[in-house]
């Protein structure tokens, strides 16, 4: 499992709060100069910075911030654009820029998949202009945008879907066969680990992407961390799912549309980011946990 953040525990970054929109800059590192260049002239601060997908990945996650602005300075062996343009992608409303490059030069799959979230300025005139267009709009932190993933991201969400409504049932009144009695059974943070650890001991007997399930091994994650009271960030979550980190956000992006999860604000910073289960999702899991309790105490 991924690190974890506490409720206020940990060492917290110096956060500068002011009327200044605020980017996120990810992509190749010798083009960050030219970039904070041109987000300076166009009013914007930078807040975070990173030339690793992986970490783009959790700051996107994790920080809400105006735009995030991925600089391309492409080189032999430097790491491919669409990566970046993909951990940018985490967040369900933050524009995506992309300079340095057309959509031409980005991965197809990935230009198509983020649609019009994605803009691109080839130039420096270009970038300017579509800053000060997205400074113009005003802050869009924690804007909740539509999907525009496709039919791939539909299927994800029929599937999301028929998940939502099963814990739904399992979260009514209404006794499964007298397996919904209350009789005292308890469901602790300890137990959905060991659910955890025994999916995840199938990966020692058989090739993992045979039953790959990155949707319940989320929602058992989640509720896992709700129990023990802590909040669980993107990048983690991403780990937890045991599927490529484009696959788990594709699901967390959709789970969240359906309501089984919630993305909620930092106390102690308002531009980063956690997730939660709804409470409604949590509900579901607790009759479900309960109910196979009483069939078998082995949950696999």
């Amino acid at each position: 499992m991924g690190s974890r953040a506490g409720h206020g525990r940990g060492r917290q970054e110096a956060i500068v709060y002011d009327d200044a929109p605020f980017l996120l800059l990810f992509g190749h590192r010798r083009a960050f100069g030219r970039a904070r260049d041109a987000a300076a002239a166009a009013g914007f601060r930078i807040g975070r910075e990173t030339s690793c997908p992986l970490t783009a990945i959790r700051l996107a996650g994790e920080i809400a911030a105006d735009a995030i602005l991925v600089a391309a300075d492409p080189e032999p062996g430097a790491t491919a654009i669409h990566e970046f343009v993909d951990a940018a992608a985490v967040d369900s409303g933050m524009p995506i820029v992309v300079s340095g490059l057309n959509a031409a030069d980005v991965h197809p799959i990935s230009a198509r998949r983020h649609g019009a979230r994605v803009s691109f300025a080839p130039d420096g005139l270009s970038l300017l202009q579509r800053l000060h267009q997205i400074g113009a709009r005003g802050s869009l932190r924690f804007h909740d945008a539509k999907n525009h993933g496709g039919p791939r991201l539909q299927q994800l969400s029929e599937e999301v879907g028929r998940i939502a409504t099963i814990l739904a049932s399992l979260s009514e009144d209404d006794p499964i066969e007298d397996l919904e009695r209350d009789d005292g059974l308890r469901i602790d943070a300890a137990l959905v680990r060991s659910v955890i650890r025994v999916r995840r001991l199938r990966d020692h007997y058989f090739r993992s992407a045979m039953f790959a399930d990155p949707a319940w091994d989320m929602l058992l994650d989640l509720y896992a961390a709700r129990l023990e009271r802590q909040r669980v960030a993107v990048s983690s979550l991403c780990i937890a799912a045991a599927v490529p980190a484009t696959t788990a956000l594709r699901w967390i992006k959709t789970m969240t549309d359906q309501r089984l999860f919630v993305r909620v604000a930092d106390p102690q910073d308002g531009r980063r980011v956690f997730i939660e289960l709804s409470d409604e999702a949590a509900a579901g899991l607790e009759a479900y946990l309960k109910a196979a309790q009483r069939i078998c105490p082995l949950i696999v």
